[in-house]
């Protein structure tokens, strides 16, 4: 009696990750990623050598108002920290720490920026101006000028970033109109509700600052 024997099967390829491989990945919240797949495409290329600093403090040099400064501070730092505690610049205020109310307006390279989402070692080699710097010879800059004469602060929290914001909107446009004032202004917010106050001061300093005749 003659016995038949069966053609052999193809093996199939071993699967680069077994399913308990992968199940364990997942189970630890890497994925595939610590299970080989991309792992060995990360291996194939070329490493690159990453600068690292920290995580304990650092030399950092910040340009604020046209003076270098120099402190030695952790990287986690943020810019209005650095204001506040190191530098005691203390006009941009800490209210929401969370980028929404822009009582920590500064501008920066002459752009209008929250300093609580700036780290401070990121704003190196950047021409940082704040609203103590923004004053001459003794004498009170035209759109803090007008924001007294209008009444337009209350509490004062958010008055230096509104006086910050509404300067780089005159630096940039000199004679806004009523809607380019309200959208100039759009970052900032007043708890208690003086825009009226603010809009008004916005269009008498840009009097006062047309053509040029103050920075």
């Amino acid at each position: 009696m003659s016995t038949r024997k069966e053609p052999d099967t193809p093996k199939k390829p071993k699967p680069a990750v077994s399913r308990r491989g992968f199940i364990r990945g997942v189970g630890i919240g890497g994925g595939v990623l610590g299970s080989g797949i991309l792992d060995q495409e990360a291996l194939a290329e070329p490493q690159t050598q990453a600068k690292v600093s920290g995580p304990g403090a650092v030399p950092v040099t910040l340009r604020i108002n046209g003076k270098a400064h120099n402190l030695n501070i952790e990287p986690r730092v943020t810019l209005l920290d650095a204001l506040r505690n190191d530098l005691e610049l203390t006009g941009a205020k800490r209210v929401c720490d969370r980028a929404t109310c822009g009582a920590c307006t500064v501008i920066m390279s002459g752009k209008v920026v929250y300093s609580c989402t700036v780290l401070a070692i990121e704003a190196q080699g950047k021409e940082i101006q704040t609203i103590e710097g923004i004053s001459t010879g003794g004498k009170i800059h035209p759109v803090s000028a007008a924001f007294v004469n209008n009444d337009a602060q209350q509490c004062g929290y958010c008055t230096p970033g509104f006086v910050m914001a509404t300067k780089a909107l005159l630096d940039h446009n000199a004679n806004p109109t009523f809607e380019q004032v309200e959208k100039g202004l759009g970052g900032n917010l007043c708890r208690c509700g003086t825009y009226v106050g603010m809009r008004k001061a916005v269009l008498e300093a840009a009097k006062e600052v047309k053509g040029g005749r103050r920075a």
